[in-house]
């Protein structure tokens, strides 16, 4: 909206003046404001920015809102944009405030300074519209992952990325609902759910009640938008036409989802990763979209995938191995034009394959170097690809860390300790021992509950992180108890206890303490390997 009112506010000036705003800071280096930004350029001639910071979501070390101006988790900015009639061109001016400073230290700033001694720096903006954080590199030389262009290109001519499709993962916008661990439990909600629709369907069509009207009486269910489409056509559900699939939920978290299109928000293009019914094989590199607030991470996945895989604000964006058709036909998903690229740079003598060619860019976006040089482009763009000198070192690199991460479940146990020591009062109580679900980082430990704790993991374990967390964090996360934001799910369906399932979270934390410590030991392998780069150097 401050956008909107920007634009308002511009559209209303004189030939010179001056505009002020105090908004979110996210317009100064958010992807979905590139446009913003070079408009803005354009239609005034200075602009200063005094970037307040104290966006928690950006960087979570912030902490709740100690260090944000107004006590919110978004970050803050004031801006000035000045127009002057007889001046050409934009010069931009731009002041950040110690990432650190607490909301206190920014307003005492602020209180004793006034802007025309403060100290800016001139900011000269790429081609792309970007203000701060350039990057210096040769990003615009590798070749694209994938892009919009050949998402929708009517010919193979005008493909120009290594994938063709690429997609979000599902978004139910109602997952206590939708998701859950017992194939029991998942049935006695959705029955619930369906006939709670029915009933607001009849209510509709009789004129009782209307549709602005739900989920404003106590009990009712807050339907989303593709559901009030349904309930104003006066579609009927049917329980029996849904099906229970597995989603990669949360990193190293598969739950059952119901696999019924009327009450999933959005399903993006699942049915086209895992054909029709959603549980078609497939093989998907799963990465975070350059909007998103976390850190980049990829990791793959032979199952439909949920949008917020690594958590809020932050999507994960899926390139898949095959597409399936409508009628049902799996095709390549490797571009005719990816596989020439590798061909003609590598000769036809490697007998390079697109299976390969897919385990190739999973292995180079698992390189540390890579990840790191590149930080900043993948914060605002799909991924790109380098020609490494070995490419069949990057390849099998890449098919081990995709046979480890979507193979979790079934990789050898790390040799953890296991000690048990029997809760006396939980015991004479009758009840299961308290959960706790928390980790010991420096000691290497995990106690699960006031009875067993985990010894013996590795540091390297804690290394592997996917977003905000590692692998083993993940875990505990996922499986602790937690009190349902839905009511009527607190109320009628809160059946989950640790306890039922504190022996297959032993077991799960074990074999991801293997893929971690693997997966460590190969990323570390590969900063010693060959880079082209320096080959030229």
């Amino acid at each position: 909206m401050y956008a909107r009112f920007l634009r308002w506010a511009s559209d209303r000036m004189h030939d010179d003046g001056v505009l002020a705003f105090v908004t979110n800071r996210s317009f100064i280096d958010s992807r979905t404001f590139d446009g913003f930004r070079k408009t803005v350029a354009d239609e005034f001639h200075e602009i200063y920015v005094v970037d307040l910071g104290g966006d928690v979501r950006a960087n979570p070390k912030l902490s709740g809102t100690k260090h944000n101006v107004f006590g919110i988790q978004t970050g803050v900015a004031i801006s000035f944009l000045v127009k002057r009639r007889k001046q050409k061109g934009c010069k931009i001016f731009y002041a950040r405030r110690p990432e650190f400073d607490t909301a206190e230290d920014k307003l005492a700033f602020m209180g004793s300074q006034k802007l025309s001694t403060l100290a800016f720096e001139r900011i000269e903006p790429d081609k792309k519209g970007n203000w701060i954080n350039l990057a210096e590199n040769q990003w615009d030389e590798l070749i694209p992952v994938a892009d919009k262009k050949t998402k929708v290109a009517k010919t193979r001519g005008q493909e120009k990325a290594i994938f063709r499709l690429f997609s979000f993962g599902l978004v139910t916008n109602r997952d206590e609902w939708m998701f859950d661990r017992s194939s029991k439990a998942l049935v006695d909600k959705v029955g619930y759910l369906v006939d709670r629709y029915d009933a607001d369907r009849r209510a509709i069509t009789t004129g009782q009640r209307s549709l602005d009207e739900l989920g404003s009486q106590e009990g009712d269910i807050k339907w989303t938008r593709s559901v009030k489409k349904a309930l104003s056509s006066g579609d009927r559900l049917s329980l029996e036409a849904t099906r229970e699939i597995e989603v990669l939920y949360r990193p190293f978290d598969k739950q059952k989802l119901v696999f019924y299109p009327p009450l999933i928000e959005m399903l993006n293009q699942t049915r086209t990763l895992f054909g029709e019914d959603g549980a078609r094989p497939n093989r998907a590199l799963v990465f975070t979209d350059p909007t998103s607030q976390k850190p980049f991470m990829v990791t793959g996945s032979e199952c439909a995938v949920d949008m917020h895989l690594v958590g809020a604000a932050a999507g994960a964006s899926c390139l898949p191995l095959y597409r399936y058709t409508s009628s049902g036909e799996r095709v390549d998903n490797i571009t005719d034009w990816g596989l020439k690229q590798f061909q003609s740079h590598y000769g036809k003598a490697e007998k390079i394959s697109k299976e390969d060619i897919f385990h190739y860019v999973y292995g180079v976006l698992h390189d540390p170097l890579y990840r790191e040089k590149y930080a900043l482009n993948l914060k605002r763009e799909f991924p790109r690809i380098p020609f490494y000198p070995d490419f069949r070192a990057w390849a099998d690199w890449g098919k081990r860390l995709m046979e480890l991460h979507i193979g979790y479940e079934t990789v050898e146990p790390w040799p953890l300790a296991r000690l048990d020591t029997p809760d006396e009062k939980a015991r004479a109580a009758g009840v299961s021992p308290k959960a706790i679900l928390k980790a010991d980082r420096e000691g290497g430990i995990i106690r699960l509950d006031s009875e067993t704790q985990l010894s013996g993991i590795p540091a390297e374990a804690w290394t592997y992180r996917l977003g905000n967390r590692s692998g083993l964090e993940w875990i505990l996360d996922q499986y602790r108890e937690k009190t349902p934001k839905d009511p009527t799910i607190r109320e009628k369906f809160n059946t989950y206890r640790f306890a039922d399932y504190k022996e297959k979270v032993i077991d799960l934390l074990m074999r991801v303490t293997r893929v971690s410590v693997e997966t460590v030991a190969i990323t570390e392998a590969m900063k010693s390997a060959r880079r082209a780069t320096e080959d030229a150097a």
